[in-house]
């Protein structure tokens, strides 16, 4: 049976217990950042103390506010964590709402390899499971907002570097602009969505 990682948002110490009172993960990362406020170390130095001797406890420092980097890192870590066979879940319960949906959005970008998400109520330490959902772009279109994510603007510049027609680059795009991924008509921008469906 495979070893289970936990990738956890925290603040508050309750969701976080919960999580491996329920869940009974072998490891256990909690995000953090730099310049940690006071009630958050405690926090996290209470998780270490109480359950360092029974389970691996790592952090992980990301961003506070940027949801589009905290994605990027729950994404390596998620990619690290499958590599070496354990499972992976997800706790959004606890931070600030940008590092939580950042998580969350870390998540959605590598969904094949998580088996749950969860969220804990404060009212009665419930947990919710979130649906494990994916962006759903094909590599063609992932390929696509990585070029634009690197400066390509045009249709024909974009078609060609991903070896398809102008017409096909034309519709391709304006499916991810549907999608809210990219915005533009003339020349094309990535959105924060589109940052995090290319990771």
């Amino acid at each position: 049976m495979s070893d289970i990682t936990l990738i956890s948002t925290v603040y508050a110490l309750e969701p976080v217990i919960v999580c491996i009172t329920r869940l009974s993960p072998s490891k256990i990362i909690l995000l953090t950042e730099e310049d940690v406020d006071e009630k958050k170390r405690q926090s996290e130095d209470t998780l270490e103390l109480t359950f360092g001797k029974v389970l691996k406890v790592e952090m992980k420092i990301t961003s506070l506010y940027d949801p589009v980097c905290v994605a990027r890192d729950v994404v390596g870590l998620i990619e690290e964590e499958h590599a070496g066979g354990n499972r992976v879940m997800i706790n959004v319960s606890g931070g600030r709402k940008p590092q939580a949906f950042g998580a969350l959005f870390g998540a959605y970008a590598r969904s094949d390899m998580v088996d749950r998400i969860a969220y804990v109520t404060e009212e009665d330490n419930t947990i919710i499971d979130f649906p494990i959902l994916g962006f759903n772009i094909s590599n063609t279109k992932k390929r696509i907002l990585e070029n634009i994510q690197s400066g390509m603007t045009s249709v024909d510049e974009i078609g060609k570097s991903v070896l398809i027609s102008r017409g096909m680059a034309y519709n391709h795009l304006r499916e991810l602009k549907a999608m809210g991924y990219i915005m533009g008509e003339d020349g094309y921008t990535i959105t924060d969505a589109g940052r995090i469906a290319a990771i």
